[in-house]
């Protein structure tokens, strides 16, 4: 296992959309809905390459490995690496499998195995304990985001929202394909609400085609390039397999061409509107202060607020003593 707008898709990049008016429905129960109107068709000013980020491979015990991309040292993030019983606080994440199958369970009894295209977001809130691991036999490759949550909605209740592959929306032009799986581009939506408005969109651009895709303005950006080799940006920039490019502020959108004249590219863009706050995180934990830090590890510790339902519980994929 690995770690909107409107878009406008063209041959060349002669007119496309620039970021379209954003509007962001919240609900009662406070996930939000992101929507945008169609702007005029104007001259793309796509966003350059400003960090290019090379995600390593790791083992991790017999037969499992994983490579880190945003949580490696390069933007000195630290966090886990192990994905049987552990518990969390503070954000929210998206899992996405690639190939495979990936099988879950948390303290309060929500458990199932999602499969290759399946993607299933889980607002973490005050606390959840759970697993993520492998399941059946072969390869099993998926990618992991944690999106992290504001201060007000730190302490809110989990939820998890599964997305079968079938019903996540795919728009297809001109050679480039879009599967959206949160937030919204060419016309469709995904049906995921999220606290933190973000978009995450699996595309696959063929040889001879180009890519721009609308980022709302002041939302920060990346691409992890999953096969192949994309060109980003006004630059072209060259980004490889297992690469994340973190793209700068200046510019309407993201422009992507496959780096090979007769092979295509697939990545994942992932972008979200940034909080504004400060952030401390540790292992599990993502939180706006040391003392809140403290607070959740102390929390789980003493199987309170948020995490009473640990106390005693393991998950199916904990080996259990023969009898």
């Amino acid at each position: 296992m690995s770690g909107s707008t409107c878009v406008s898709l063209a041959p060349s990049s002669v007119a496309v959309a620039p970021p379209a008016r954003v509007a962001e429905e919240t609900h009662s129960d406070g996930m939000i809905t992101i929507q945008s109107d169609e702007a005029p068709m104007i001259p793309s000013k796509p966003r350059a390459v400003v960090q290019t980020l090379t995600c390593q491979r790791r083992p991790l015990g017999e037969g499992f490995a994983y490579r880190r991309s945003i949580g490696g040292p390069e933007l000195e993030i630290t966090g886990p690496a192990n994905f049987g019983d552990h518990p969390h606080r503070g954000f929210e994440s998206l899992t996405y499998v690639l190939e495979g199958s990936i099988g879950f369970h948390d303290f309060s009894g929500h458990k199932g195995t999602i499969n290759t295209g399946d993607a299933q977001w889980t607002t973490v809130g005050r606390g959840v304990v759970h697993a993520e691991v492998p399941a059946g036999q072969g390869v099993q490759r998926g990618l992991n985001f944690w999106i992290n949550l504001a201060a007000k909605d730190k302490m809110v209740a989990p939820s998890y929202q599964e997305l079968a592959s079938v019903d996540i929306p795919t728009v297809d032009k001109d050679g480039v394909s879009v599967k959206v799986i949160v937030g919204e581009a060419q016309g469709v939506r995904s049906p995921i609400q999220t606290r933190t408005p973000v978009m995450c969109l699996d595309i696959t651009v063929g040889p001879g085609a180009h890519l721009h895709q609308a980022v709302p303005a002041g939302w920060s950006a990346c691409a992890y390039v999953i096969d192949g080799e994309a060109s980003f940006g006004p630059t072209a920039r060259a980004t490889r397999q297992h690469e994340c490019a973190v793209f700068g502020a200046k510019g309407n959108g993201v422009d992507a061409r496959s780096g090979d004249a007769d092979a295509s590219t697939r990545f994942l863009l992932v972008a979200a509107r940034p909080h504004g706050e400060t952030v401390v995180r540790e292992g599990y934990f993502v939180m706006n202060t040391r003392e809140d830090l403290e607070q959740a590890m102390d929390d789980y510790r003493n199987h309170r607020n948020g995490f009473e339902m640990a106390v005693g519980w393991t998950s199916d994929h904990v080996a259990k003593p023969a009898q």
